[in-house]
């Protein structure tokens, strides 16, 4: 990475020149500033705070205070990354409440804005880009309807599962969305996802394909307890420090060692 700011544009560069980049979640000053230094060029403010920082089993107690709180925080912490930040479960039914919520997380730092769901996304990613406040949309397994999927899956394991998966990423596209998060699908989709959209696709648990990969902090350092995701790599155990396992990762990622076959899903194997 070069000492220079990073731009929402700097990451369909990437995309269009087959540059793989890393992203991270954080959620305070300290950890994000470490991010930066460590050269992750793309920062999420994720509502997974809600289990890694908050203790709940799921995210859909985080509220946009919440949200709101966090992302200033990561933002103090920052000086060349890019943050973006998620819009919590329900601060986006209509598109007016997805654009008050959008630009409550903007006014306290962030760049880009995502949210989770399908074609019912439409409207309210078309009238966010109007208004220019840069979307990216999450598909597969999304955590703030979990349950109604059948809990933490593997998500688009068969061909219809899969296409409808394939043409919501493409409406989303249609609509204005700048990137795209897909989640704990089959590598083959993944892979397909980001050859068949123009937008920079990022993968978590969607295999090596993608082109970027982004793991929760707490997660990729060996924190907590329980089990693991398959995606899921230790990077401090052999890295001496946090900054040295944010640096591992980043290279990881832009040279396609992780993830590696063990890291990846595709249909038959149990999530």
């Amino acid at each position: 990475m070069t000492a220079s700011v990073i731009s929402l544009n700097s990451f369909s560069q990437m995309k269009k020149n087959a540059k793989k980049f890393a992203v991270l979640t954080a959620y305070d000053a300290g950890f994000s500033r470490e991010m930066d230094e460590a050269g992750i060029p793309l920062i999420l403010v994720g509502d997974s705070l809600g289990m890694v920082v908050q203790g709940r089993n799921a995210t859909t107690a985080v509220t946009l205070r919440d949200m709101c709180y966090h992302t200033k925080a990561v933002c103090r912490g920052v000086e060349r990354a890019l943050v973006m930040a998620d819009l919590p479960f329900m601060s986006y039914p209509t598109p007016v409440d997805a654009i008050s919520s959008a630009a409550d997380l903007m006014r306290n730092g962030a760049s880009i804005i995502k949210l989770e769901g399908g074609s019912w996304l439409i409207p309210t990613i078309e009238q966010m880009a109007e208004r220019g406040i840069p979307v990216c949309g999450h598909l597969g397994l999304t955590p703030q309807t979990a349950i109604s999927l059948g809990g933490f899956r593997m998500q688009g394991k068969t061909e219809p599962g899969a296409k409808l998966i394939l043409e919501d990423a493409i409406r989303l596209q249609d609509a204005g969305a700048s990137m795209l998060v897909v989640e704990c699908v089959p590598a083959s989709l993944g892979a397909r996802l980001a050859s068949e959209l123009t937008i920079p696709v990022i993968g978590i648990g969607a295999g090596p394909d993608t082109d970027a990969q982004v793991l929760v902090m707490h997660d990729m350092l060996g924190l907590g307890d329980g089990p693991k995701p398959r995606f899921v790599k230790n990077f401090l155990e052999n890295a001496g420090s946090v900054r040295a396992a944010f640096i591992a990762f980043r290279k990881d990622v832009e040279s396609g060692i992780y993830p590696a076959p063990e890291h990846s899903y595709r249909p038959g194997i149990r999530t």
